[in-house]
């Protein structure tokens, strides 16, 4: 699995709000946002957010069931 990237938060008051190549992917309040901002800066930010956003990955298995292999005649 390649390494996460594309990721960039922002901060604003309370609330940090993460992004993935430019779409909003999630955004953190109060306690929740504090805990995240304590682990990206102890650890791989890029790592860290892909975690943290959770639905990263279905990107790429929606072009996976287009993909000739897996169509297996089914429409």
């Amino acid at each position: 699995m390649p390494r996460p990237s594309g990721f960039h938060y922002e901060q604003r008051g309370d609330a940090v709000t993460i992004t993935h190549h430019g779409r909003s992917a999630a955004t953190l309040r109060g306690a929740r946002a504090g805990k995240f901002l304590a682990e990206v800066e102890s650890g791989d930010a890029q790592l860290v957010m892909a975690r943290w956003t959770g639905a990263y990955r279905f990107g790429n298995e929606r072009q996976a069931r287009q993909h000739p292999r897996n169509r297996s005649g089914r429409r």
